[in-house]
């Protein structure tokens, strides 16, 4: 029996159609939700702010970059939380009991905590499918919540869209002619 659904959310596609499947779960199964984002140095958004100092090849920080940079990272903070909030009303509307946070750090290490913390009977969380080669170079959130969590897991595989199809469709068949 399910009590409380801890959905890791950020801000992406594949995020949503995880809070979808995890709001259709919570309502068959009378479950709380509970919506987490984790703030990371590491998100591509965030990532974007840093640059190379002309005279530099590595990043350096100066005053005015320093306060952009801050101010970037407030931005984005304010950015997750309305998203929250939104996906929250959401969750409301259906008539499920719902809460949010975010956090910051490393993601993967982060959702399992909360899920401890929190008693989360399951994760739902969403998986790009980013490629082998790239989760082995990398990991993945979602691979690291996959063999750390305290609980069970609900993955939700990012769908390929047709545009992509097409493009690898077109690919094979001109890469054999």
């Amino acid at each position: 029996m399910l009590n409380k659904i801890l959905v890791a959310i950020d801000n992406s596609e594949i995020s949503r159609q995880a809070f979808d499947e995890a709001l259709s779960l919570a309502k068959v199964s009378n479950a709380s939700l509970i919506l987490f984002h984790v703030l990371s140095p590491f998100e591509d958004d965030y990532t974007k702010v840093v640059s190379l100092n002309s005279s530099s090849i590595y990043p350096t920080f100066n005053a005015d970059f320093s306060n952009y940079y801050l101010k970037h990272w407030e931005e984005i903070k304010q950015e997750r939380i309305d998203l929250l909030n939104k996906l929250a009303d959401t969750a409301r509307i259906s008539g499920v009991d719902v809460e949010f946070s975010l956090s910051l750090g490393s993601a993967g290490k982060i959702i399992c905590d909360k899920a401890r913390d929190c008693g989360a009977d399951v994760i739902v969380i969403g998986r790009r499918g980013i490629g082998l080669i790239s989760e082995f170079l990398l990991g993945s959130v979602s691979n690291y919540v996959l063999h750390h969590a305290p609980c069970s897991v609900f993955t939700v595989q990012q769908k390929v869209n047709e545009t992509h199809a097409i493009h690898s469709k077109e690919y094979l068949t001109s890469s054999h002619s």
